[in-house]
């Protein structure tokens, strides 16, 4: 949805079961009072705003959507917990002995040694140079991403 909530620009509430005759209403006393063609000119921009926003929500489809809109752009809960300044390590680094050995111990120690062995064969290869710092990088990033589904899930998740 690009602009204003069009709930609130016509005063309504944010509800997609609202009927067609509700918003209607509200429509018409907004144009009423807000027309430019109005003995004292109206108010033509609060007029514009409101025929867009009852354009949107005049059926019942469009207040669904427009619910759904607004649901989109509402920012996330605040449920998370911050960690205090300094202490944002301290706690994962406590929880992965744990993730560990709750998760996959030997498939993770598996992926470690085979990364460890093909980092040393290609050092030792004679590749040499960026290609074989290339490799060690690669079997890193690697390691990394496929160690994730080896661990068990933080608590809390």
């Amino acid at each position: 949805m690009i602009g204003p909530d069009p709930f609130t620009v016509l005063g309504l509430p944010a509800d997609p079961g609202l009927t067609d005759e509700q918003v209607r209403a509200v429509w018409r006393a907004i144009a009423t009072a807000t027309h430019p063609d109005r003995a004292d000119g109206g108010d033509p921009a609060r007029y514009a705003t409101a025929s867009a926003a009852y354009a949107v929500l005049r059926t019942a489809w469009g207040r669904s959507e427009a619910c759904a809109d607004l649901a989109a752009q509402a920012p996330p809960p605040v449920a998370a917990a911050r960690r205090p300044p300094g202490r944002w390590l301290a706690r994962p680094v406590a929880l992965a002995p744990a993730r560990i050995w709750h998760g996959r111990p030997w498939r993770l120690t598996l992926r470690v040694l085979t990364a460890v062995l093909l980092a040393v064969v290609a050092v030792r290869a004679g590749v040499g140079g960026p290609a074989a710092a290339a490799v060690v990088a690669g079997l890193g990033i690697w390691l990394v991403l496929t160690a994730q589904g080896d661990l068990a899930p933080p608590p809390g998740r």
